[in-house]
């Protein structure tokens, strides 16, 4: 966190929330949570370390097996409820996330329609997974997909409630207790989701949040031997780290990393009717996205066309505090605001990246961590700014000549998160995609990522394992198979 930060007139305390019950890091430790409209310190949180996490995975597992035994359908019916709990508190948990995380409100309150839907969907579906009867000789078998026992989960810090929704509905709806350690940036709307869940009729223990700092509260989570199953997502080399520790305990883990999601662009496409999605793709929550369309891929017939629209477009953006709901809010911490500014300066250094649009810090906006919405020119391809995850509000277009050379740009970053394909040839569009190496392809839209119906995950460098959709209820459970022999009666076989 931001050291020797501001403090803002009224600061709140949060404090970890573990067997239904908020409470102080056993240590009684705390550390600041920063306003990334103002650079000040707005709330104080509990910093939960390894004390904390085995009081929370303990509660966790003294909890699971009477939350599986009332089965799917009663699961199912207590999810529903806290989908309606957030539905009510819409615009309470919409602004602590705007002022958690900086971005627009109008952005927060679409996080929290998908977090409802997360624990509205699953909760709908989960008595719809059915056993299956395999008939043999003499007998029969049943698989019946059981839970895994206490699951991890560490989220990030770009879409805290949406993301906790999206790891922990479907592990719950199958019958596992979970322990999640939110990112530090951004704690404020897993604690209060957890003690709306209990308020709604969620079991104690079922759902525990330990707030605190990776190394430490993150760790321990992923070393402990009574965790039967992590979830992490962010960046590849913090997932790397939590790979090694369930390798080392021999448990399951899904991870959902970084991505460099390319945008082809053909040269039949209407440039106007394309451009705002385009823009929307990357500048939402201030291209802190792990699918962020972050480079486009131009036919050189089309480039420069393109690029003066993406110019105008993004020119006119507004920024400002996210409670003041303009097109683009502050980075979430002066870490990022230095990450973002130093890849920018790196490629405004270098040849081959022109800087088209922004490259900088605006004015007027006191201490905040804003970032101007930036577009870069791309000569080179293989310039850092076209191939490196930026996760802010920059732009690259590079140009193509024709399928060839653009199948190899869109899967040469070694990142195979999301991609898509503009064209109105279909037979083009259909060619392209089923060479494109990612765990979703888009046809002449950028509407990935946001459908709670369609699973999600990457492929190398961006992770494996599937979440949303029923193919979450499936990563959260394992399969069991019964073999039944069936005797005929007269004297047994």
């Amino acid at each position: 966190m931001t050291q020797n930060a501001p403090i803002a007139a009224e600061t709140a305390t949060l404090g970890l929330f573990i067997d239904g019950e908020e409470q102080p890091a056993r240590d009684q430790a705390w550390f600041d949570d920063i306003d990334p409209a103002t650079g000040e310190v707005f709330a104080r949180v509990a910093r939960g370390g390894r004390a904390d996490v085995e009081a929370a995975v303990a509660a966790a597992r003294r909890a699971q097996p009477e939350w599986d035994a009332i089965g799917p359908f009663a699961r199912g019916r207590i999810l529903i409820a806290v989908a309606d709990a957030i539905d009510e508190r819409q615009d309470e948990l919409a602004r602590l996330e705007t002022q958690d995380v900086g971005k627009p409100l109008h952005e927060a309150i679409d996080d929290i329609e998908i977090a409802s839907a997360y624990f509205r969907f699953y909760g709908e579906a989960v008595d719809k997974v059915y056993s299956q009867k395999i008939p043999l000789e003499g007998g029969f078998a049943l698989t019946d997909r059981i839970p895994h026992g206490v699951t991890g989960h560490i989220t990030p810090w770009n879409y805290p409630l949406m993301l906790l929704a999206r790891t922990t509905a479907p592990a719950l709806a199958m019958g596992n207790a979970c322990v999640l350690k939110p990112a530090e940036d951004t704690p404020l709307s897993s604690v209060r989701l957890a003690a709306l869940a209990i308020d709604a009729g969620l079991p104690p223990g079922v759902l525990n949040i330990v707030t605190g700092y990776g190394e430490e509260a993150g760790a321990a989570l992923t070393d402990h031997p009574d965790v039967d199953h992590m979830s992490f997502t962010g960046s590849g080399e913090v997932g790397g780290l939590v790979m090694m520790a369930c390798a080392r305990r021999m448990r399951p883990v899904t991870l959902e990393l970084g991505g460099k999601s390319p945008s082809i662009v053909f040269g039949d496409v209407d440039v106007a009717e394309i451009v705002p999605t385009l823009r929307t793709a990357l500048m939402w929550n201030a291209g802190q996205t792990c699918n962020a369309q972050s480079r486009i891929l131009a036919e050189r017939r089309v480039h420069d066309d393109l690029v003066e629209a993406l110019a105008a477009d993004i020119s006119g953006l507004s920024i400002g505090p996210g409670l003041d709901d303009k097109d683009l809010g502050p980075l979430v911490s002066r870490a990022q605001l230095e990450r973002v500014s130093g890849h920018v300066d790196a490629a405004r250094d270098a040849s081959g990246a022109r800087v088209v649009v922004g490259g900088g810090r605006p004015e007027g906006l006191g201490g905040g961590f804003f970032f101007e919405p930036t577009l870069f020119d791309v000569s080179d391809p293989s310039s850092s700014i076209a191939n490196d995850e930026i996760f802010g509000p920059v732009l690259a277009v590079v140009p193509f000549r024709d399928e060839q050379e653009v199948i190899q740009l869109a899967n040469g970053t070694g990142y195979d998160l999301a991609a898509a394909v503009w064209t109105k040839d279909i037979d083009r569009a259909f060619r392209v995609a089923g060479q494109v190496r990612a765990g979703q392809v888009g046809v002449n839209t950028w509407s990935i990522g946001t459908g709670v119906s369609l699973p999600f995950g990457g492929l190398r460098g961006s992770g494996f394992g599937r979440e949303k959709g029923i193919a979450a209820l499936h990563e959260y459970s394992a399969v069991k198979t019964t073999i039944v022999r069936i005797t005929d009666g007269v004297g047994g076989r």
